[in-house]
């Protein structure tokens, strides 16, 4: 359906709309859902946007002052911004939580200026924030709002929801906590929901009437897509999802992918120590450190390694440098956590040789991973392991390698180095003569 096909020609997508809509609603404990935003980043901005329309409009508009946790989502420093806001940072405690004082003293501060405190629920760090209706009380007695990043909604649907905890805000990640492949630069959503004050705020369109579904006219801000509803086609995927699982379907889902996480940190805190735990549990994701071995092994070289094991490898170094960030979600059978912990404890033996002095510092599997076919198969092999443990590390891979198509690359480089691939203007020109 073309975006801009007018309204009474698409009734099927407008009545999909209501209904996801609907369902939206029920699960975040909000009023109203604008499915415009077709990312998270853009969900971020809406949201953020929506709070700066409500400001300036009840005599807030100085208000620009975002607190933001370390454990937050990466790119809601960026987000903020983006919208003019001035960021301070809000600290974290020794377990990975927010720290609550360090919280008020800085809401109390900006008292005057508060607009807003962006928080991840649960955080980051794999952590449910046990004081969150404290905190989120603090910022509305400081004169903020509160904008939950929606990123590990998989981890709440079900059992709790951003409403219910008090935000003002969220975005939905679709394309991850409701089924909508993505990957590889592929379309996502990023719907917010909103309570009631901020309903009217929602965004509009200039070419589409939006108050069924966005907000206000004459206070909705402007367009945060340039398709009314951001990218629809894959909605159907979230709204048969959610049709079909049902409420206690979505909620084993959210229940499953804690189990996983917790299942996976269990097996693997033999081995690795893993942060921010409360009583030995993780929320829906874990970090395992990697610092302890960094004079002899570094999270990039395991990064590198789980390619040979067939992985690729999980978050590195965020939100802590050095670290490890796993997030099994509820997708994965029990064989395939259970091979990636395998590869996992493997390596860490790898590890071992190498800081026991048993493999050299400078010439072993973890820093020369990962190892392309051509390496493996090349007539010459002068390294102090054999081939079969640099491909085959684990039984029964030779059934399902998978083989990378290069090397180790020099990333510092490649992140500070413009590297075109393009032709030349030279042999531009020559192939236009």
């Amino acid at each position: 359906m073309h975006p801009f096909a007018p309204l009474d020609q698409a009734e099927g997508y407008l009545s999909m709309f209501d209904s996801l809509s609907q369902s939206l609603k029920e699960i975040t404990g909000f009023s109203k859902v604008s499915l415009q935003p077709n990312s998270g980043a853009q969900g971020e901005f809406a949201g953020l946007s929506v709070i700066r329309a409500y400001l300036n409009d009840n005599g807030g508009a100085h208000r620009n002052i975002c607190l933001i946790p370390v454990s937050a989502h990466g790119t809601n420093p960026a987000s903020a911004a983006m919208v003019g806001m001035k960021i301070v940072p809000v600290k974290s405690d020794n377990d990975g939580n927010v720290d609550v004082n360090d919280l008020k003293e800085k809401a109390e501060k900006h008292a005057k200026d508060l607009a807003c405190l962006m928080i991840t629920y649960p955080s980051t760090h794999g952590v449910f924030e046990e004081p969150i209706k404290d905190i989120v009380k603090i910022v509305h007695d400081n004169g903020g709002l509160v904008y939950m990043d929606g990123a590990n909604m998989n981890s709440q649907v079900g059992l709790c929801s951003p409403g219910g905890i008090g935000a003002d805000v969220c975005h939905l990640n679709l394309h991850k906590t409701f089924c909508i492949p993505h990957g590889g630069g592929g379309p996502g959503m990023g719907p917010i929901g909103v309570n009631d004050k901020l309903a009217p705020y929602l965004p509009g369109h200039p070419v589409v009437d939006m108050q069924r579904f966005g907000g206000e006219n004459g206070r909705a801000i402007g367009p945060i897509s340039a398709s009314p509803f951001g990218s629809s086609s894959i909605l159907p995927i979230s709204h048969v999802y959610i049709q079909l699982m049902g409420g206690e379907g979505l909620k084993k889902a959210t229940q499953m992918a804690i189990l996983n996480a917790n299942y996976m940190a269990n097996r693997l805190k033999e081995h690795y120590s893993v942060l921010y735990h409360k009583e030995g549990l993780v929320a829906h994701e874990f970090i395992l450190d990697i610092r302890p071995f960094s004079a002899h092994v570094t999270a990039e070289d395991v990064a590198k390694r789980l390619i040979d094991y067939g992985f690729h490898a999980p978050t590195m170094s965020w939100p802590i440098a050095g670290t490890l960030m796993v997030e099994p979600t509820e997708s994965e059978p029990k064989a395939e956590l259970d091979r990636f912990v395998d590869a996992m404890i493997s390596i860490r033996q790898e590890i071992r040789e190498v800081v026991e002095g048993r493999a050299d510092l400078k010439n072993n599997v973890l820093s020369n991973a990962p190892h392309t076919a051509a390496v493996i198969n090349s007539d010459e092999w002068n390294r102090p392991y054999s081939r079969k443990k640099a491909a085959y590390p684990l039984p029964g891979m030779e059934e399902t390698k998978y083989w990378p198509p290069v090397g180790r690359l020099d990333n510092v480089y490649g992140d500070r180095n413009l590297v075109c691939t393009c032709p030349s203007v030279e042999e531009v020109v020559a192939g236009q003569s």
